[in-house]
């Protein structure tokens, strides 16, 4: 046990997180129109991976994790075509923002889930995860994500390669 975690599930949040860290520095580059290829693919790759991994946890049935990580897997396989395949060409550049912007969100919201689930003091304040603080907490999450994803769109110009 690691931290009262499995390895695997050790594991699986730390892919979470570095893909949390990676996609906030990939996203505010965006916004400044730096290209970060490094922690672009950081954050891509480990974002991808924590959602393959989240399918090999034991479940009997089709759970709203298992949706968010669907969700998940059908964004990034627009986004990773767009910067990898399609560089960024033409629309392929805001299709890449919104869809590099909406893999991090989905990767925060089921943070701030988990949060409200393992967390005593959270989960005291929201048992359910239908009480307003936990209401509160996504929509400003989500309201965050709306804004950094406009400014993405907008903003993303990436400087060109250099040979």
């Amino acid at each position: 046990m690691i931290f009262g975690m499995t390895p695997f599930t050790f594991f699986h949040v730390l892919l979470s997180l570095v893909g949390i860290f990676s996609g906030f520095i990939a996203v505010f580059g965006m916004i400044s129109g730096k290209r970060l290829d490094g922690w672009t693919a950081l954050f891509l790759v480990t974002t991808a991976l924590t959602s393959i991994t989240g399918f090999f946890f034991p479940f009997h049935k089709l759970l709203p994790s298992h949706i968010v990580g669907i969700v998940s897997l059908a964004v990034l396989a627009l986004a990773f075509p767009a910067r990898y395949l399609l560089h960024l060409a033409g629309a392929w550049r805001k299709v890449y923002a919104v869809t590099a912007s909406l893999a991090l969100y989905l990767n925060v919201f089921v943070l701030v889930v988990q949060l409200f689930l393992k967390v005593p003091s959270l989960h005291a304040l929201a048992p359910t995860g239908s009480e307003p603080p936990f209401v509160i907490s996504e929509v400003v999450v989500m309201a965050l994500f709306i804004a950094l994803t406009i400014a993405a769109a907008i903003k993303f110009r990436p400087e060109p390669l250099h040979a």
